[in-house]
């Protein structure tokens, strides 16, 4: 299992630049797993503490009911447009693979879960802006670099 604070540990700055991504704005988006297998996007708000990367719900939310029967999770970062005159000073785009455990609910019945970390994935134009850098985290395999021209 690898949890935010094995990324943090391993990879502090890649992390750190991870974080600020999906902070940007206070709403980013997540996929589940409808009960037939077909994807459900919803809006969230991601919560990062030390040692993890937390998500919630209003009670009895279809999102959460999704996680409840599959825990397969994908998370993308609040989306911020590239500036037109220069992209290379552009943040990202982030995504978060893993898996959903859930905690204990709210006084108010809300669902809360902690996100162990399959994958987490950064994009950004690289220098000149000709090409895309793409890092990528996986536990146990580590922090892997890529252009895409």
């Amino acid at each position: 299992m690898a949890w935010w604070s094995d990324l943090v540990d391993e990879q502090p700055e890649f992390a750190a630049r991870v974080r600020a991504r999906f902070t940007v704005r206070k709403h980013g988006t997540m996929a589940t797993l409808r009960r037939d297998g077909s994807p459900r996007i919803s809006g969230t708000e991601f919560d990062f503490d030390p040692e993890h990367l937390r998500l919630g719900s209003m009670a009895g939310a279809l999102k959460a009911l999704d996680l409840r029967r599959d825990p397969r999770v994908a998370l993308h970062c609040p989306t911020e447009d590239a500036p037109e005159d220069d992209p290379r000073v552009w943040g990202g785009d982030a995504k978060i693979a893993g898996i959903a455990h859930e905690e204990p609910a709210g006084e108010d019945g809300s669902h809360r879960f902690r996100i162990e970390l399959t994958e987490v994935v950064l994009t950004r134009v690289g220098d000149p802006a000709d090409h895309l850098l793409i890092e990528s985290w996986h536990p146990g395999r580590g922090l892997r670099r890529r252009e895409r021209r």
